[in-house]
């Protein structure tokens, strides 16, 4: 635990103890985390695991507020989003040192995680499927990730429903930053069809700022999301989500010769 402490403490600085707790409060309000939760410098995180979809992981407490700041003064710095007409920005194979430093992150939070090695099979997750964090057949590849895509979103501005491309391999990471918002999955279009089913209703993810969400197996391949941030449609425990720019990075790996 002390060297996953230590990475995120080198890549991101330190937790403000005057600030972070209120700011952390307030990020977590309407979610399922309780105040008793902890953070990333104290016990192991949290996860939550959404339990419509085998493969989907989420960490609310991945970042605090100043590490976030300090991950967005990175992106920044790459000169991205100079306007609001550049909302998009790609890269393969060697990644920025902030990129790569959040991998080496995400892999240490994963091993540290709470389960509970005696009772299960790491090496390949046969379990339940729901107790698994994330494959150690994925989580020991090397690069975890060689892609990422940073994007920066107006209010109102989302994404369409969609599976990633086959071109990259199973285990998606996204970081969700800025401000809240409600992913929606649904069963992919073509398998519901092809099974006869009826349209099963939209799962939504709530994504608080600095949280983490991991996707594998059937969220990966048979599950789409979307955002749609439109007015009416971010909407959690009943009320409205208020709009703000939001920054996403998603990290992927490319499959071999693609």
């Amino acid at each position: 635990m002390d060297d996953y402490k230590t990475l995120i403490r080198q890549a991101f600085g330190d937790s403000s103890e005057d600030s972070g707790d209120d700011d952390r409060h307030r990020q977590l309000e309407g979610s399922h985390i309780t105040d008793e939760s902890e953070s990333v410098f104290g016990e192991i995180p949290k996860w939550e695991r959404i339990s419509e979809i085998k493969g989907l992981s989420l960490c609310r407490d991945f970042l605090t507020p100043d590490q976030q700041s300090t991950l967005l003064a990175s992106i920044l710095q790459e000169g991205w989003f100079t306007d609001a007409s550049h909302n998009q920005a790609m890269r393969f194979g060697d990644l920025p040192a902030w990129a790569n430093e959040l991998s080496t992150c995400i892999r240490e939070l994963i091993q540290y995680s709470t389960y509970d090695p005696e009772s299960m099979d790491t090496s390949n997750c046969e379990m339940d499927g729901e107790d698994c964090t994330f494959p150690s057949k994925l989580l020991n590849r090397e690069p975890l990730f060689n892609q990422l895509i940073a994007n920066s979103y107006q209010p109102g501005e989302g994404i369409c429903a969609h599976v990633d491309l086959m071109r990259f391999e199973d285990g998606i990471a996204l970081i969700s930053l800025e401000s809240s918002c409600v992913m929606h999955f649904s069963r992919f279009e073509n398998e519901v069809a092809a099974n006869g089913k009826q349209l099963e209703p939209k799962i939504p993810v709530y994504l608080t700022p600095g949280s983490l969400l991991l996707i594998w197996g059937e969220a990966r391949y048979r599950w789409q999301h979307e955002i749609n941030r439109k007015p009416g449609f971010q909407k959690w425990d009943g009320q409205e989500i208020m709009q703000k720019r939001r920054t996403s990075i998603t990290l992927r790996k490319l499959c071999h010769g693609k």
